[in-house]
Protein backbone atom coordinates (compact mmCIF):
# COMPACT_ATOMS: atom_id res chain seq x y z
CA UNK A 1 0.00 0.00 0.00
CA UNK A 2 1.28 3.47 -1.15
CA UNK A 3 1.94 5.65 2.01
CA UNK A 4 0.42 8.92 2.07
CA UNK A 5 2.81 11.66 2.45
CA UNK A 6 1.58 14.85 3.62
CA UNK A 7 4.01 17.89 3.12
CA UNK A 8 3.22 20.48 5.87
CA UNK A 9 3.23 23.72 4.94
CA UNK A 10 1.29 24.95 8.10
CA UNK A 11 1.83 28.62 8.90
CA UNK A 12 5.32 29.10 6.93
CA UNK A 13 3.45 30.74 4.29
CA UNK A 14 3.98 33.71 6.62
CA UNK A 15 0.54 35.28 5.91
CA UNK A 16 1.48 35.76 1.95
CA UNK A 17 -0.17 33.73 -0.87
CA UNK A 18 2.24 33.96 -3.04
CA UNK A 19 4.68 32.72 -0.58
CA UNK A 20 2.00 29.87 0.00
CA UNK A 21 2.06 28.96 -3.45
CA UNK A 22 5.71 28.39 -3.67
CA UNK A 23 5.43 26.07 -1.00
CA UNK A 24 2.64 24.50 -2.96
CA UNK A 25 4.95 24.06 -5.94
CA UNK A 26 7.90 22.31 -3.50
CA UNK A 27 5.84 19.90 -2.76
CA UNK A 28 4.37 18.98 -6.11
CA UNK A 29 7.99 18.92 -6.98
CA UNK A 30 9.19 16.62 -4.21
CA UNK A 31 6.23 14.08 -5.14
CA UNK A 32 4.06 14.73 -1.65
CA UNK A 33 0.40 13.77 -1.73
CA UNK A 34 -1.18 16.35 -0.26
CA UNK A 35 0.32 19.95 1.12
CA UNK A 36 -1.33 20.80 4.07
CA UNK A 37 -1.93 24.69 5.88
CA UNK A 38 -4.07 25.91 8.97
CA UNK A 39 -6.91 27.41 8.91
CA UNK A 40 -8.08 29.46 11.98
CA UNK A 41 -9.54 32.55 13.45
CA UNK A 42 -6.99 33.99 16.05
CA UNK A 43 -9.42 35.14 18.12
CA UNK A 44 -11.33 31.59 17.73
CA UNK A 45 -7.83 29.86 18.73
CA UNK A 46 -6.06 31.30 21.52
CA UNK A 47 -7.27 34.57 24.09
CA UNK A 48 -5.27 37.32 24.13
CA UNK A 49 -3.64 36.21 27.33
CA UNK A 50 -2.14 32.82 25.97
CA UNK A 51 1.79 32.85 26.03
CA UNK A 52 3.92 31.22 23.30
CA UNK A 53 6.18 27.59 24.20
CA UNK A 54 9.41 27.82 24.62
CA UNK A 55 10.61 27.31 20.65
CA UNK A 56 8.17 30.16 19.46
CA UNK A 57 10.06 32.11 21.54
CA UNK A 58 13.26 31.30 20.16
CA UNK A 59 11.72 31.96 16.67
CA UNK A 60 9.34 35.08 17.05
CA UNK A 61 9.40 38.52 19.05
CA UNK A 62 9.26 36.83 22.75
CA UNK A 63 7.15 40.56 23.47
CA UNK A 64 4.46 39.68 21.11
CA UNK A 65 1.79 37.02 22.41
CA UNK A 66 0.68 34.13 20.79
CA UNK A 67 -2.21 35.96 19.42
CA UNK A 68 -0.69 38.20 18.08
CA UNK A 69 2.06 35.93 16.26
CA UNK A 70 -0.81 33.73 14.61
CA UNK A 71 -3.10 36.67 13.59
CA UNK A 72 -0.58 37.31 11.37
CA UNK A 73 -0.32 33.95 9.99
CA UNK A 74 -4.17 33.45 9.08
CA UNK A 75 -5.47 32.48 5.55
CA UNK A 76 -8.87 33.67 4.89
CA UNK A 77 -11.75 32.44 2.68
CA UNK A 78 -10.56 33.51 -0.56
CA UNK A 79 -7.15 32.60 0.08
CA UNK A 80 -8.23 29.04 0.96
CA UNK A 81 -10.16 29.07 -2.21
CA UNK A 82 -6.90 30.12 -3.85
CA UNK A 83 -4.82 27.86 -3.02
CA UNK A 84 -7.48 25.42 -3.34
CA UNK A 85 -7.93 25.87 -7.09
CA UNK A 86 -3.82 26.69 -7.77
CA UNK A 87 -3.50 22.64 -5.51
CA UNK A 88 -6.31 21.49 -8.51
CA UNK A 89 -4.21 23.36 -10.90
CA UNK A 90 -0.93 21.31 -9.88
CA UNK A 91 -2.10 18.17 -9.28
CA UNK A 92 -1.62 17.74 -5.70
CA UNK A 93 -4.43 17.34 -2.84
CA UNK A 94 -5.26 20.57 -0.59
CA UNK A 95 -5.43 20.07 2.95
CA UNK A 96 -5.53 22.05 5.73
CA UNK A 97 -6.06 21.82 9.62
CA UNK A 98 -9.00 23.32 11.15
CA UNK A 99 -8.17 25.03 14.72
CA UNK A 100 -11.57 26.24 15.45
CA UNK A 101 -15.43 24.85 14.87
CA UNK A 102 -15.96 27.92 11.95
CA UNK A 103 -12.90 26.43 10.01
CA UNK A 104 -14.63 22.81 10.33
CA UNK A 105 -17.16 24.46 8.10
CA UNK A 106 -15.13 26.16 5.77
CA UNK A 107 -12.94 23.51 4.39
CA UNK A 108 -16.26 21.51 4.34
CA UNK A 109 -17.68 23.54 2.12
CA UNK A 110 -14.40 23.20 0.16
CA UNK A 111 -14.71 20.09 -0.60
CA UNK A 112 -11.95 18.32 1.22
CA UNK A 113 -11.37 14.91 1.25
CA UNK A 114 -10.60 14.52 4.66
CA UNK A 115 -9.65 16.01 8.37
CA UNK A 116 -6.48 16.43 9.60
CA UNK A 117 -6.56 17.36 13.52
CA UNK A 118 -3.80 18.30 15.35
CA UNK A 119 -2.69 17.12 18.36
CA UNK A 120 -3.54 20.19 20.81
CA UNK A 121 -7.37 19.28 19.62
CA UNK A 122 -7.55 15.21 21.06
CA UNK A 123 -9.03 16.72 24.08
CA UNK A 124 -11.76 19.29 22.54
CA UNK A 125 -14.96 17.40 22.55
CA UNK A 126 -17.30 19.87 20.40
CA UNK A 127 -14.97 19.78 17.79
CA UNK A 128 -14.12 16.11 17.63
CA UNK A 129 -18.03 15.80 17.83
CA UNK A 130 -18.24 18.47 14.65
CA UNK A 131 -15.73 16.65 13.10
CA UNK A 132 -17.08 12.87 13.63
CA UNK A 133 -20.22 14.33 11.99
CA UNK A 134 -19.20 15.46 8.70
CA UNK A 135 -18.36 11.51 8.42
CA UNK A 136 -15.07 12.23 6.38
CA UNK A 137 -11.94 10.12 7.11
CA UNK A 138 -9.61 11.39 9.92
CA UNK A 139 -5.85 11.66 10.58
CA UNK A 140 -5.79 12.14 14.03
CA UNK A 141 -2.27 13.21 15.66
CA UNK A 142 -1.61 12.29 19.08
CA UNK A 143 1.12 14.14 20.30
CA UNK A 144 0.99 15.04 24.27
CA UNK A 145 -1.30 11.99 24.85
CA UNK A 146 -1.36 8.93 26.36
CA UNK A 147 -3.90 5.75 25.59
CA UNK A 148 -6.37 6.83 27.81
CA UNK A 149 -6.28 10.78 26.01
CA UNK A 150 -6.12 8.51 22.22
CA UNK A 151 -9.27 6.24 22.93
CA UNK A 152 -11.40 8.96 24.79
CA UNK A 153 -11.01 10.55 21.55
CA UNK A 154 -11.89 7.91 19.82
CA UNK A 155 -15.06 7.13 21.23
CA UNK A 156 -15.94 10.47 20.85
CA UNK A 157 -15.25 9.98 17.05
CA UNK A 158 -17.04 6.63 16.60
CA UNK A 159 -19.84 7.44 18.76
CA UNK A 160 -21.17 10.49 16.53
CA UNK A 161 -21.36 8.54 13.25
CA UNK A 162 -17.40 8.20 11.93
CA UNK A 163 -16.56 4.41 11.78
CA UNK A 164 -12.85 3.11 13.26
CA UNK A 165 -12.29 1.87 9.40
CA UNK A 166 -12.08 6.02 8.03
CA UNK A 167 -9.51 6.86 11.46
CA UNK A 168 -5.72 6.65 11.10
CA UNK A 169 -3.21 7.72 13.96
CA UNK A 170 -0.53 9.53 14.04
CA UNK A 171 1.74 9.00 16.60
CA UNK A 172 3.85 12.85 17.26
CA UNK A 173 5.82 14.17 19.58
CA UNK A 174 4.94 17.98 19.77
CA UNK A 175 7.92 19.73 20.29
CA UNK A 176 9.32 21.28 17.87
CA UNK A 177 12.62 20.70 16.93
CA UNK A 178 12.12 16.89 18.78
CA UNK A 179 14.81 15.03 20.43
CA UNK A 180 15.75 11.83 19.53
CA UNK A 181 15.52 10.41 22.42
CA UNK A 182 11.85 11.37 23.05
CA UNK A 183 10.51 10.33 19.13
CA UNK A 184 9.61 6.66 20.77
CA UNK A 185 8.56 5.45 17.86
CA UNK A 186 7.55 2.20 19.20
CA UNK A 187 4.42 4.17 20.39
CA UNK A 188 3.22 3.64 17.09
CA UNK A 189 2.68 0.34 16.71
CA UNK A 190 1.20 0.33 20.17
CA UNK A 191 -1.48 2.57 19.09
CA UNK A 192 -1.95 -0.24 16.07
CA UNK A 193 -2.15 -3.16 18.52
CA UNK A 194 -4.56 -1.54 20.81
CA UNK A 195 -7.11 0.48 18.78
CA UNK A 196 -7.06 -1.83 15.06
CA UNK A 197 -6.60 1.56 13.32
CA UNK A 198 -4.24 2.40 10.62
CA UNK A 199 -1.38 4.41 11.63
CA UNK A 200 1.03 7.00 11.22
CA UNK A 201 3.90 9.27 12.30
CA UNK A 202 4.00 13.26 12.20
CA UNK A 203 7.70 14.47 12.52
CA UNK A 204 9.22 16.93 14.15
CA UNK A 205 12.63 15.72 14.43
CA UNK A 206 15.84 17.39 12.35
CA UNK A 207 16.35 15.22 9.23
CA UNK A 208 14.43 12.85 7.20
CA UNK A 209 15.81 9.31 8.94
CA UNK A 210 12.33 8.96 11.60
CA UNK A 211 9.52 9.12 9.04
CA UNK A 212 11.72 6.48 6.68
CA UNK A 213 12.22 4.62 9.83
CA UNK A 214 8.61 4.98 10.21
CA UNK A 215 7.30 3.55 7.13
CA UNK A 216 9.54 0.53 7.48
CA UNK A 217 7.50 0.16 10.33
CA UNK A 218 4.41 0.30 9.10
CA UNK A 219 3.40 3.82 8.94
CA UNK A 220 -0.06 4.40 6.48
CA UNK A 221 0.93 8.24 6.77
CA UNK A 222 3.68 10.42 6.98
CA UNK A 223 3.82 14.03 7.68
CA UNK A 224 6.61 16.14 7.72
CA UNK A 225 6.69 20.24 8.11
CA UNK A 226 8.43 21.75 4.99
CA UNK A 227 9.95 25.25 5.00
CA UNK A 228 11.64 27.92 1.55
CA UNK A 229 13.85 28.70 3.99
CA UNK A 230 15.27 27.49 7.48
CA UNK A 231 15.87 30.81 8.44
CA UNK A 232 13.03 32.75 7.57
CA UNK A 233 10.83 34.47 10.59
CA UNK A 234 8.66 32.34 12.20
CA UNK A 235 7.32 29.91 14.68
CA UNK A 236 8.37 26.58 12.76
CA UNK A 237 10.59 27.23 9.95
CA UNK A 238 13.96 25.70 11.88
CA UNK A 239 11.85 22.53 12.59
CA UNK A 240 11.09 21.81 8.51
CA UNK A 241 12.69 20.50 5.83
CA UNK A 242 14.19 22.47 2.89
CA UNK A 243 13.24 21.77 -0.54
CA UNK A 244 15.89 19.12 -1.23
CA UNK A 245 15.31 17.66 1.97
CA UNK A 246 11.26 17.10 1.38
CA UNK A 247 12.45 15.39 -2.15
CA UNK A 248 14.71 13.38 -0.46
CA UNK A 249 12.66 12.19 2.05
CA UNK A 250 9.70 11.58 -0.44
CA UNK A 251 12.07 9.86 -2.38
CA UNK A 252 13.59 7.63 0.22
CA UNK A 253 9.77 6.36 0.99
CA UNK A 254 8.86 5.29 -2.24
CA UNK A 255 12.23 3.29 -2.17
CA UNK A 256 11.17 1.85 1.20
CA UNK A 257 7.92 1.12 -0.04
CA UNK A 258 8.96 -1.31 -2.45
CA UNK A 259 11.70 -2.92 -0.30
CA UNK A 260 9.10 -4.02 1.99
CA UNK A 261 7.75 -6.42 -0.85
CA UNK A 262 4.86 -8.90 0.03
CA UNK A 263 6.46 -10.83 2.63
CA UNK A 264 6.73 -13.89 0.93
CA UNK A 265 10.65 -15.64 1.26
CA UNK A 266 11.03 -16.45 -2.32
CA UNK A 267 13.97 -15.83 -5.13
CA UNK A 268 13.35 -12.69 -6.47
CA UNK A 269 13.31 -12.07 -9.93
CA UNK A 270 16.17 -9.98 -9.96
CA UNK A 271 18.50 -12.95 -7.87
CA UNK A 272 17.68 -15.68 -9.65
CA UNK A 273 20.12 -15.77 -12.36
CA UNK A 274 23.04 -14.93 -9.86
CA UNK A 275 22.09 -18.68 -7.57
CA UNK A 276 24.21 -20.81 -9.93
CA UNK A 277 27.18 -18.49 -10.12
CA UNK A 278 26.87 -17.70 -5.94
CA UNK A 279 26.13 -21.65 -4.91
CA UNK A 280 28.22 -24.52 -5.08
CA UNK A 281 28.54 -27.93 -6.53
CA UNK A 282 30.08 -31.28 -5.59
CA UNK A 283 33.42 -31.19 -7.30
CA UNK A 284 36.54 -33.31 -7.47
CA UNK A 285 38.97 -32.14 -4.77
CA UNK A 286 41.69 -33.94 -6.91
CA UNK A 287 41.94 -36.62 -9.74
CA UNK A 288 39.48 -39.29 -9.51
CA UNK A 289 40.25 -42.34 -10.87
CA UNK A 290 36.64 -44.16 -12.21
CA UNK A 291 35.68 -46.89 -9.24
CA UNK A 292 37.10 -44.98 -6.54
CA UNK A 293 35.01 -44.57 -3.56
CA UNK A 294 34.38 -40.73 -3.29
CA UNK A 295 35.50 -39.90 0.18
CA UNK A 296 35.72 -36.20 2.00
CA UNK A 297 39.38 -36.07 0.90
CA UNK A 298 38.98 -36.37 -2.89
CA UNK A 299 35.61 -34.40 -2.74
CA UNK A 300 34.65 -31.20 -2.31
CA UNK A 301 32.24 -28.01 -2.21
CA UNK A 302 33.16 -25.46 -5.12
CA UNK A 303 30.99 -22.80 -7.42
CA UNK A 304 29.31 -22.64 -9.79
CA UNK A 305 25.99 -24.23 -8.77
CA UNK A 306 25.06 -25.76 -11.74
CA UNK A 307 26.19 -29.89 -10.55
CA UNK A 308 25.02 -31.69 -7.45
CA UNK A 309 23.87 -29.45 -4.74
CA UNK A 310 26.66 -29.83 -1.27
CA UNK A 311 23.09 -30.63 0.69
CA UNK A 312 23.44 -34.34 -1.30
CA UNK A 313 26.86 -34.73 0.39
CA UNK A 314 26.24 -37.83 2.49
CA UNK A 315 24.39 -39.51 -0.73
CA UNK A 316 27.64 -38.82 -2.60
CA UNK A 317 30.05 -39.98 -0.06
CA UNK A 318 30.66 -43.40 -0.10
CA UNK A 319 29.32 -43.81 -3.73
CA UNK A 320 32.16 -45.54 -6.69
CA UNK A 321 33.18 -43.08 -9.41
CA UNK A 322 31.39 -43.90 -12.49
CA UNK A 323 34.12 -42.01 -14.81
CA UNK A 324 37.66 -40.56 -14.34
CA UNK A 325 37.04 -37.06 -12.84
CA UNK A 326 39.88 -34.34 -13.56
CA UNK A 327 40.09 -31.68 -10.72
CA UNK A 328 37.40 -29.15 -10.32
CA UNK A 329 35.03 -31.47 -12.82
CA UNK A 330 31.42 -31.92 -11.52
CA UNK A 331 31.26 -34.92 -9.72
CA UNK A 332 28.12 -37.13 -11.63
CA UNK A 333 26.68 -40.54 -9.92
Amino acid sequence: MRTIVIAEAGVNHNGSIETAKRLVDVAVDAGADYVKFQSFKAENLVSVYAGKAEYQKQTTDKNESQYDMIKKLELDLNAHKELLKYCNLKGIKFISTPFDLASIDLLYDLGIDLYKIGSGEITNYPYLKKIAEKKLPVILSTGMSNLCDVERALEVLTNNGLTKGKITLLHANTEYPTPFEDVNLQAMITLKDAFKTAVGYSDHTPGIEVPIAAVAMGAKVIEKHFTLDKNMEGPDHKASLESHELKAMVRAIRNIEQALGDGIKKPSNSEKKNRVIARKSIVAAREIKEGEILTEKNITAKRPGNGISPMRWNEVIGKRAIKDFGKDELIEI
